[in-house]
């Protein structure tokens, strides 16, 4: 259980450091909009964060 949550941080760090390399302070917030609608169980509100970030990311 540990180990997940280990490797569920870093890859949440590792995509922060990517998002605001690439896309500066919008794709962080992106991020932050995705793990927010997640925890609250808004979904549309998750997946369409997810889906503007992805369309941002592949643009970059």
């Amino acid at each position: 259980m540990l180990l997940i949550q280990v490797c569920w941080e870093l890859a949440q760090v590792v995509l922060g450091l990517q998002a605001q390399a690439r896309l500066g302070v919008i794709g962080v917030l992106l991020l932050l909009l995705i793990g927010a609608g997640i925890r609250a169980r808004h979904a549309r509100v998750a997946v369409a964060a997810a889906v503007v970030f992805a369309l941002l990311m592949t643009q970059a």
